[in-house]
């Protein structure tokens, strides 16, 4: 047996050891990240000199064959949410069902990868809203690209899924399909056919929109009203009682249970929500417990505890054969949403009525002139238009059909986008100058980014390093600040919706699904891009501006690694990737430590634990440690140099944009409705 000496020695010479092969580890990862570069970089020049050299026909042949590769992405809108009309349809909808049947529901609902995300109490009023329907044998259930709002759970029978003619699977008693068509307005992915009679459970859109607000806004509302009568909760803003209202979690004791005990040290706050406790003291060790009095639903304790360290000076027994249920929030919690001062604000709010610039208000469309088409899309196109008296004027111009903003029920998104962008003053979204109206039309005179689409760059490149990602965050970051500052949710980010100016700055444009909600607010209408829709919006649990942070951990992601964490065949599969949680996705090599840390803290579940929503807001992430050193005040003030410099040779190059062919588009139908009156 060694020495002790001979021991240290084998040992230090073992840590030695296990030191370089770290540092040959380390060594040969770098040397992999180089080699995965350069593939990338050769590939990228591969593609120039591909196009160069082929013939113009090839070129188009191949720049169509990558667009259909790496085609944008479209959001999805439900019709905007009305809660007092869709809580009135709520009320009708219960149906008296046998309790084998609610059992085979509920089951049904808590195997499927979407609906065994909702709350316990969403699922059982789901069940009892379900209603009979049958269907006899090689009857169409769902037919592929109708439009549906039903969702389904199998009690007896067997059907055949198939799409595009070819059967994907066969599905049998317990099983739910056709859940997409409860989130948004949209056309069935697949046909589904009865193989034999089937009976059925269903449910449609209104009736379970209407069960996801009620049970989470009324829950909602029914938590401030409790938060409003605690004394240290009273005077703060409302902003902040909501953000409280939200992390206030639920716990229930049974009668007899010690909630809390006499001498035990505490951080926690309880409201009770439900039934009824009781205070009881011992004086002495040797004494018996004595009551000191009851408490009830509104009542709270444990108050102090949020202040400080508290030793409980009583106990608090749960005192109802139903038992008890308290509404209960600790100390972390609440001092991480309470802020010392006021939340910083970068721009002032006071301006938010801006009249429109005195140099368009004698402009009129037939004074602008088309040169071509910038972008396309389902609403109808965006042209690069010159003035006619002056050619150097130049301008994007939006054109949306309004039979189609009316067929899709956008009428309520389109005069928010004209409201929101009219007011917008900031150098990191796109301006709105003016807008016209006709039978077939409506007009937005933009101003004009002729650096064209991040999403463009994105898609040549194939992803961006560091020190990129970090400057279009950095643009992002401004522009959010400036809404969120103003109450207003953006709810569509996406590399297609940042525009480069001719210095190379990032601006925000689209403003379809942008609202202003006010501060400590939420709104329900599901909308955005599959990939980048928050879980709260795919649950209908109500969002708000901590939707918007989620979307910005998203962007970094794409940006760093070409693609979003979260990805699926079909919008369905993608949302339930997405309520897996950002702790289930695998991160490259390439992403840093530091850009992973803010991702996941970016992309956090809960919206209240989102950095950036917390009492230092935006500021949060901008003093995360992956934004060190970065140049905030440069970026502000426009003097910070751009990673990638657009090439602009004139008013009118278009150069940066994909090229798209000239309108060939049938009239529209005349919208006469008159809806849009203040456009």
């Amino acid at each position: 047996m060694g020495t002790l000496r001979d021991l240290q020695l084998a040992l230090r010479e073992k840590i030695e050891e296990l030191q370089q092969r770290d540092e040959l580890i380390d060594e040969l990862e770098e040397e992999l990240d180089e080699k995965d570069e350069m593939i990338q970089k050769l590939q990228n020049e591969l593609d120039k000199y591909r196009s160069v050299l082929k013939p113009a026909t090839q070129r188009v042949q191949k720049s169509v064959a990558i667009y259909k590769e790496r085609s944008k992405r479209y959001a999805i809108s439900a019709e905007p949410a009305n809660f007092p009309s869709v809580l009135a349809l709520y009320k009708t909808r219960r149906v008296p069902k046998r309790a084998a049947s609610k059992e085979l529901i509920r089951q049904a609902i808590l195997d499927n990868d979407f609906m065994k995300n909702l709350d316990t109490g969403q699922i059982r009023e789901l069940v009892d809203c379900m209603y009979p329907v049958e269907y006899r044998k090689d009857s169409v259930i769902i037919k592929e690209g109708d439009v549906g709002s039903l969702v389904y759970v199998m009690e007896d029978g067997k059907v055949d899924v198939l799409k595009d003619d070819q059967k994907l699977c066969t599905i049998g008693s317990g099983k739910v399909f056709g859940e997409l068509a409860i989130l948004y307005n949209c056309t069935r992915t697949a046909s589904v056919i009865a193989l034999t009679t089937c009976r059925l459970w269903a449910i449609d859109r209104p009736c379970f929109q209407s069960i996801m607000m009620r049970t989470g806004l009324l829950r909602h509302t029914e938590h401030m009203e409790f938060l409003r009568s605690v004394p240290t909760f009273k005077h703060l803003p409302e902003e902040t009682l909501s953000k409280i209202a939200d992390v206030l979690e639920e716990a229930h004791y049974n009668n007899g249970d010690y909630i809390i005990r006499q001498g035990a040290s505490g951080d926690t706050f309880f409201i009770i929500a439900k039934g009824k406790v009781k205070v009881t003291k011992r004086i002495s060790r040797s004494s018996d417990e004595q009551i000191i009095r009851y408490l009830q639903r509104g009542d709270f304790f444990g108050e102090q505890a949020l202040q400080g360290e508290d030793v409980r000076t009583a106990n608090i027994v749960a005192s109802d054969p139903a038992g008890v249920d308290c509404l209960v929030i600790d100390r972390d919690s609440y001092t991480q949403l309470i802020s010392n001062g006021e939340l910083s604000r970068v721009y002032d709010d006071e301006d938010s009525d801006h009249s429109m610039d005195p140099e368009f208000t004698q402009l009129t469309l037939s004074d602008l002139n088309i040169v071509s088409t910038l972008g396309v899309g389902g609403f109808g196109r965006v042209e690069l238009v010159q003035m006619s008296h002056d050619k150097k004027r130049t301008f994007a111009l939006k054109t949306m059909k309004k039979h189609h903003i009316v067929e899709t029920q956008q009428q309520e998104h389109i005069m928010n986008e004209k409201k929101i962008m009219s007011d917008a003053r900031c150098d990191f979204i796109v301006r709105l100058y003016r807008t016209f109206k006709d039978r077939k039309y409506l007009y937005m005179v933009l101003e004009l980014c002729l650096g064209g689409e991040l999403w463009t760059l994105l898609r040549d490149r194939g992803s961006f390093d560091d020190s990129t990602t970090r400057f279009y965050t950095g643009c992002v970051v401004e522009a959010f600040t400036y809404l969120h500052n103003k109450g207003v949710v953006y709810r569509d980010l996406k590399p297609e919706n940042l525009l480069l100016d001719s210095q190379g700055y990032a601006k925000l444009v689209d403003f379809g699904f942008a609202k202003k909600i006010g501060h400590g607010r939420k709104t329900w209408t599901f909308c955005g891009t599959p990939e980048y829709v928050a879980p709260e919006i795919i649950l209908n649990k109500g969002h708000d501006i901590a939707a918007d942070i989620w979307s910005l951990g998203i962007l970094m992601f794409e940006l760093l690694t070409g693609s979003p964490p979260f990805s699926g065949p079909d919008p369905m599969k993608t949302y339930n990737v997405i309520l897996k949680g950002i702790d289930a996705i695998d991160f490259p090599r390439k992403i840093t430590r530091n850009a992973q840390n803010v991702i996941k803290k970016l992309c956090r579940d809960n919206p209240t634990e989102r950095l950036g929503f917390g009492p230092g807001g935006i500021r949060e992430i901008q003093k995360h440690k992956w934004f060190e050193g970065f140049n905030w005040d440069g970026l502000r003030k426009r003097t910070l140099k751009t990673p990638i410099n657009p090439v602009v040779k004139s008013s009118i190059d278009t150069s940066n944009f994909d090229k798209y062919p000239a309108n060939q588009d049938e009239s529209p139908p005349d919208d006469l409705t008159g809806w849009d009156r203040e456009f």
